[in-house]
């Protein structure tokens, strides 16, 4: 798809659309023809038109012989308009156009947009080509149709900023894109070793430095929670360290972004429902999140130095399986004894976190996993959950997902659930107990990440979706790597 910027309409257009503010009168500007003009004022006093928050009207004109589609778009009040609310509404536009199967589209703003230019820009190539987004790869009969062509129709003393904008929105776009083709590749395809080749391909396209370790590697580095979750499977656990300098004099900068990678998850011997076990090849969405990521700062030449870490496995039934009642002792030195099998992610995070602080000498650790049902259950599929230990770090994760519009809710890190993790066999057990589920895994997090600033991100309800939403869907949702990104831009 082909973006640029245009500072006025041809004569004959394919397809049109214009959004306009609530309160707004749609007048004559040099922009429109007067055919043109009159033929939308016609509309909206024959239809009624209100251009309130999300309306959307369509109707077709010809200009020559020739079929002109027209799609009218509300932003309703101008002085609520955010970022995210924007691309809400310009995603409901492009789906319309989609559907219209339109090639070659103009897209004009009306009205005075209460946003940068650089803003503009972005969310115009970031909400075109993400909602234009479907995995089709084995659908064998269906042809997938996208734009060719979106030009932005904007007068501006100079396009810099708004081309500047577009190349952002379209580098967000495509991260957001590998992690989502990531986490829609079914389980039989994407394994531990397929998602490490994945991994080497997105290095080499971005620059990137990474090391993957096999089982042995992994033996020796003494990681038995790790590998205890990948030992019912044929397929053998990797460990992928993805690497990023981009400031390579500043001290104590190192940023590990640490992603949950259950390329599948049964439950093991606690096993999940057959309901439940349909989208279990989205359990390494974390994992996703912090490879397109990575791409992101790279593409983006961001000067932080970042390391990802992901402990790749499946989480099977089989005569090697792990089992409750099993004790393990992690990289740490801690024990644990399994309580459920089916809260495994926490254990590949805890000898992931620790590796990357005894071994990347990182300075702070972000982990990001589908991890618990209880976020689900206490904030549903709209917002991320989150926990952190550091408050400054934590506002400019929550600043960056305004921006965004990935939403997340922050949890109480209340250290006194720290006692339902208590255990008479081992130092711990890795569940809770029914109760505050979300907090308690986070917490069992937290216990092995020392002194270091910590945030904790659960994506469990955010990280898939069963219809369209926003830019989003059907399928994987490619959560945080537009939150992500647009943090670590600030801590340059």
């Amino acid at each position: 798809m082909k973006i640029d910027v245009s500072r006025k309409l041809p004569e004959y257009m394919e397809t049109l659309i214009v959004m306009h503010e609530e309160d707004g009168v749609f007048e004559r500007t040099g922009i429109f023809s007067d055919a043109l003009h009159d033929s939308i004022d016609e509309f909206i006093k024959a239809d009624e038109f209100k251009f309130g928050k999300g309306n959307i009207r369509s109707f077709m004109r010809l200009v020559k012989g020739k079929k002109q589609n027209v799609i009218l778009c509300g932003a309703g009040q101008k002085d609520k308009l955010t970022q995210p609310v924007l691309k809400g509404y310009m995603a409901s536009c492009w789906r319309e156009a989609i559907r219209m199967k339109a090639t070659n589209i103009y897209f004009h703003y009306a009205f005075e947009v209460p946003l940068a230019e650089l803003a503009i820009g972005h969310i115009l190539a970031e909400t075109a080509l993400l909602t234009s987004y479907k995995y089709s790869k084995y659908l064998s009969d269906y042809k997938h149709h996208e734009p060719d062509n979106v030009h932005l129709v904007y007068y501006a003393k100079t396009n810099r900023y708004l081309n500047r904008g577009i190349l952002e929105g379209r580098i967000f776009a495509d991260a957001t894109i590998i992690a989502r083709d990531l986490v829609n590749e079914p389980a039989n395809v994407l394994s531990p070793d397929a998602l490490a080749d994945q991994a080497k391909r997105v290095a080499l396209d971005y620059g990137l430095s990474i090391d993957v370790f096999n089982a042995d590697r992994i033996r020796r580095l003494k990681m038995e929670a790790f590998l205890a979750v990948g030992r019912g499977s044929k397929n053998e656990p990797k460990l992928i360290i993805m690497r990023y300098t981009g400031n390579p004099d500043k001290k104590n900068s190192l940023t590990a972004l640490v992603g949950k990678g259950l390329t599948f998850d049964s439950g093991g011997y606690s096993i999940k429902p057959g309901n439940s076990m349909t989208t279990m090849k989205s359990d390494m969405s974390g994992a996703a999140a912090v490879i397109g990521t990575m791409a992101a700062i790279s593409a983006l030449k961001l000067k932080v130095n970042v390391v990802a870490i992901i402990a790749a496995a499946e989480n099977m039934v089989s005569s090697d399986a792990y089992r409750p009642g099993d004790i393990l002792t992690s990289m740490s030195g801690k024990t644990i004894e399994i309580h459920n099998t089916d809260a495994e992610g926490r254990l590949t995070l805890i000898d992931a976190v620790h590796f990357a602080i005894e071994k990347e000498k990182a300075d702070r650790i972000l982990d990001i996993a589908t991890l618990t049902g209880a976020a689900v259950g206490a904030l549903g599929k709209d917002f991320t959950a989150v926990l952190s230990n550091d408050d400054k770090w934590y506002e400019k994760l929550h600043a960056a997902s305004e921006i965004s519009g990935e939403r997340i809710w922050r949890m109480p890190l209340h250290e006194p659930y720290n006692e339902l993790m208590k255990c008479e066999a081992a130092d711990l057990k890795n569940i809770g107990g029914p109760f505050a589920g979300c907090i308690t895994a986070g917490l069992f997090i937290h216990q092995f990440v020392q002194d270091k600033p910590w945030i904790h991100m659960d994506i469990a309800g955010t990280a898939f979706t069963d219809k369209p939403k926003g830019t989003d869907g059907p399928g994987a949702t490619g959560v945080g790597v537009r939150t992500l990104t647009t943090m670590l831009r600030t801590m340059e």
